[in-house]
């Protein structure tokens, strides 16, 4: 039961459909791509079949010449031109056996329709000469000479026109001359040669020095003239005839085939089935602790492969056919050369095949010539009858192959031997072809140096070399090769050689050796890159052995990160209340810097960079070198004043604010100070190659990632300090002496508080203790506003895949800080005691920030919101106590000690309280613009 392909039917595309009977003939539209697919299979085809690539070809009219053919299995794309429409129809066959139904139409035949029209006309006196078109009479024949007509049309295509030659006439109507007849309009073209221009003096009437001639065009099928682009009837406008006659030749004209000129085809879309499809590069890495795999087709089908077209690289094939004695008959081993020659060949259009055929000695010369021709006709008949279109072959017979140097051509020279007779009956068959020397593919990568390097997972799939159409001594071979130039390791270029389609090889870059710091790699891509060429080589791509297909350039997986930073050395604004004469002098301190500032206009700040470089990253992403350069330096900063006095009053006003508030909300008399944290400021650069990114993908191309930050750490801070020990003191007396023992435990702390820094002894019969100095238990709270403003970008990546960043994060903190009792001794009559206190504090509330960022011809400008919510906090003092007969449990409440949760009977909680509202809930900002009549705008950067 026969099998393959019985009709054959558009699948996409549009056409015609009144135009079209569907399995039989289709009109499309021009100048857009049709597919065509299977309609329909003979009954003995099997599934298995039905998956088989096909062989399509595109026939003339006459299924006798194939103009185009390739093998596929997704079915034939065929797109025509405008000058290609018209009455013309292509062939298209598709064949499971990779032959021709020359009985059965199993194909489909194909034309274009668009309107028709005049593209352009020109007159020259030989064929594809220069035009001598024109309207002033400055060009011009004579009558009797011959003139070439040549007309470029669309939707005439294989229609039959006829031309009419119009005289223009001044005074009177223009008359027409001549009409010339059944004129074939051939790939668009109409190409008339004129013979005949003596006979057109007879009708011209009321002859002039020079007359003016123009043409119409009639379509024959329509009987409707032809017009240009403007509508115009009117062609080849005008001819310049010279009142004088050179010949009085009447011959008429005669229709020319357009010339064509056969060169090899530069497309670099191949078809040859020894080919490969797709190479891919993958990286792994961990990322964030997580395996991050990168993958990029370097190559995918020859999509965007650029060839060398200037000059495309050409490759002079050759092969022979051998004949017995006397004989032009192709043996078994010929017709399989010249199957592979023919099927490469419709595959590559327009290269011109030379056909040298060849005798020995044996004969007579003259007769030897002739068979060398015959040999030469018969493989030419054997290309034509497979489709070659015949007008791309050349043979010739060069007779006997004479092996001395006698010019006479004598007779009956021998050979040496009789290999020598057998090699010289022979055709040799000769073509050139522009192979696919594509640009090479340019893959880029970070990697460390070469102690360390990075795994590559290279795959190279669908790589077929069986069909390779070269002979044995050039056949391309299956396999990968990759030559490391040796640029780090000095020893010169190493080679390494794979076979199967997927495997790992470690790449590294030039990085330096040593630990001293890689300035020479300050930016990355400017670094020598190492190279490793990687070779894979077929018909169908990269034909060329000595030129790279994919050239791996590693470069230095070095991250450079460099800090500007300002930090101002004092405090924006102190207050205080109710502090001990110790702290007055460390405050008034604090107060008198921050006055000298504001009267001198100036800002003591400490100022620096830092250069920190990275390299050597390893499996899990982790640097395992690093060096870094910093300096640091401080002095006094005029234009540093300007820059943060919106901050320097905001913080007044925070300051005056919350102090005056906490004075009536429960700590009236207890001391307690008010601070705002000066911004300390920085400008970070940090840069490094990545791979760029193309609509979201990853490309073969690194760019330089830069991000650039201004980072305020913090950009102001809110610190409010009570000092617990007063209540600390008295909650210990009371606990142990049973609330007897307060007033001293007052008297105690005024005591502490004047001597802070000398230390003091104390006590009675109740209750003694000898402290150490710098005695403190403060409750901090404070509050840091922390701002980061940025961008990033990558150099290659498309300008969608910059990001800007700005982000604002506040951060509340409550801690008790306590220098504690550093030696304390109860002394309780006869048992000595030692207590000690663990604290702990706790916090909470709700901080209502926003930012904004402006930008304009003063520089870049930071607007804080920041609003309080109120904030609250708790404390709990526990403390454990050495028990004597007259003292047994600490007073703490109405619990027992067995009541108290997770504690031994010597522990308990002395004290524990709740302070609601310690900064009631307010408007900052707001308040304070209005307050103190300042803008809260911050410049960050001034042009």
């Amino acid at each position: 039961m026969a099998k393959g392909v019985k009709k054959i039917k558009v699948v996409s595309g549009l056409y015609y459909p009144k135009m079209s009977v569907l399995g039989q003939r289709v009109t499309i539209k021009p100048d857009q791509w049709v597919q065509f697919g299977v309609g329909e299979w003979l009954p003995g085809t099997t599934d298995a079949d039905k998956k088989k690539p096909l062989t399509w070809m595109r026939q003339n009219s006459s299924k006798k010449i194939i103009i185009n053919q390739i093998t596929s299995a997704t079915g034939y794309k065929f797109l025509i031109g405008k000058q290609y429409c018209g009455s013309y129809q292509f062939y298209i066959e598709a064949s499971l056996s990779g032959v021709r139904d020359p009985k059965n139409d199993t194909g489909i035949y194909v034309k274009g329709w668009c309107d028709p029209k005049i593209v352009s006309s020109k007159w020259s006196t030989q064929k594809n000469s220069k035009s001598i078109k024109n309207n002033k009479k400055n060009e011009y024949i004579s009558y009797g000479h011959i003139v070439h007509l040549n007309l470029m049309t669309e939707g005439l295509n294989g229609n039959t026109v006829s031309i009419e030659l119009w005289n223009q006439q001044t005074a009177k109507a223009d008359k027409q001359v001549h009409t010339y007849n059944n004129v074939q309009v051939i790939d668009g073209e109409v190409n008339l040669k004129i013979e005949n221009t003596f006979a057109w003096m007879a009708y011209v009437d009321n002859i002039q020095n020079v007359e003016e001639f123009y043409v119409k065009v009639k379509d024959v099928a329509s009987k409707k003239y032809i017009k240009d682009k403007l509508g115009d009837d009117l062609h080849a406008i005008y001819l310049n005839v010279k009142n004088k006659v050179v010949t009085t030749n009447t011959n008429g004209a005669q229709n020319q085939t357009p010339t064509k000129v056969y060169k090899p085809d530069v497309n670099s879309v191949r078809l040859e089935p020894c080919k490969f499809e797709v190479i891919k590069i993958t990286e792994s890495e961990i990322k964030d602790g997580k395996a991050n795999n990168t993958t990029v087709k370097v190559f995918d089908n020859g999509n965007g492969v650029k060839q060398i077209q200037s000059p495309a690289l050409q490759e002079h094939i050759q092969r022979t056919i051998f004949y017995k004695f006397d004989s032009t008959v192709i043996d078994k081993d010929g017709v399989a050369i010249l199957n592979n020659v023919l099927k490469f060949l419709l595959e590559h259009k327009d290269a011109t095949m030379n056909l040298s055929g060849y005798a020995c000695v044996i004969g007579k010369q003259n007769y030897n010539k002739g068979l060398s021709q015959r040999r030469a006709d018969v493989v030419k008949k054997f290309f034509a009858d497979g489709g070659l279109d015949p007008r791309r072959i050349i043979s010739v017979g060069k007779g006997e192959v004479d092996p001395t140097d006698d010019k006479k051509g004598r007779d009956n020279i021998k050979y040496k031997n009789e290999k020598d007779y057998e090699n010289n009956r022979r055709v040799d068959i000769s073509f050139v072809f522009n192979a696919h020397d594509a640009q090479t593919v340019n893959y880029e990568v970070t990697a460390p140096s070469v102690s360390m390097k990075k795994d590559l997972t290279i795959d190279v799939t669908g790589f077929q070399t069986n069909e390779c159409f070269r002979d044995s001594k050039g056949k391309h071979k299956k396999q990968v090769l990759i030559v490391d130039v040796g640029q780090a390791i000095d020893k010169g270029d190493t080679v390494k050689t794979f076979t199967t389609p997927s495997f790992n090889y470690g790449v590294y870059s030039d990085l330096s050796k040593f630990d001293t710091m890689p300035i020479q790699y300050i930016w990355p891509m400017w670094a020598n890159p190492n190279q490793f060429h990687l070779h894979a080589h077929t018909c169908r791509y990269f034909s060329n052995e000595k030129r790279t297909t994919v050239l791996i350039k590693a470069y230095p997986d070095i991250k450079w990160t460099l800090t500007f930073f300002v930090n101002l050395t004092n405090e924006l604004s102190v207050k205080w209340q109710n502090q001990p004469a110790a702290k007055h002098k460390d405050l008034q301190a604090k107060a008198g810097k921050i006055g000298a500032e504001r009267r001198w206009k100036q800002k003591d700040a400490s100022f620096g960079f830092s250069l920190k470089s990275e390299w050597e990253k390893n499996r899990s992403g982790n640097f395992q070198k690093s060096k870094e350069l910093k300096g640091e330096y401080e002095t006094k900063f005029k234009k540093l004043y300007d820059l943060f006095g919106s901050l320097g009053a905001m913080s007044d006003g925070i300051t005056n604010k919350t102090k005056g508030q906490v004075r009536n909300i429960g700590f009236k008399g207890l001391p307690v100070t008010f601070a705002i944290k000066p911004p300390n400021i920085n400008l970070k650069g940090e840069w490094c190659l990545e791979r760029a990114k193309q609509k979201n993908t990853e490309i073969e191309r690194l760019g330089t990632k830069v991000d650039i930050s201004f980072n305020a750490e913090p950009l102001i801070g809110l610190e409010v300090t009570v000092d617990l020990l007063c209540t600390a003191v008295g909650l210990v007396a009371g606990a142990v002496s049973g609330g007897t023992a307060a007033p001293g435990a007052v008297r105690l702390y005024g005591v502490i508080k004047d001597q802070m820094n000398t230390g003091v002894e104390f006590g009675n019969d109740d209750f003694g203790a000898k402290l150490s100095s710098d005695v403190y238990i403060d409750l901090v709270i404070s509050s840091e506003i922390k701002t980061s403003i940025g961008f990033s970008f990558n150099t290659v990546s498309e300008k969608g895949d910059k990001q800007g960043k700005i982000e604002a994060k506040n951060t509340l903190k409550i801690e008790l800080k306590a220098g504690v009792w550093a030696k304390a001794e109860a002394n309780l009559v006869i048992v000595k005691v030692e207590g000690y206190f663990e604290m702990s504090g706790k916090g909470s509330a709700s901080i209502t920030f926003g930012h904004g960022v402006k930008f304009d011809d003063k520089g870049l400008n930071y607007r804080p919101e920041l609003g309080f919510d109120g904030l609250n906090a708790e404390y709990v003092i526990k403390g454990k106590v050495g028990m004597s007969a007259k003292k047994k449990i600490p007073r703490g409440g109405n619990k027992k000690p067995a009541e108290l949760k997770g504690s031994s009977e010597d522990e308990g909680i002395i004290a524990e309280g709740k302070f609601n509202e310690i900064v009631p809930k307010f408007d900052v900002i707001k308040s304070l613009e209005e307050l103190f009549g300042f803008s809260a705008d911050i410049p960050l950067i001034r042009n």
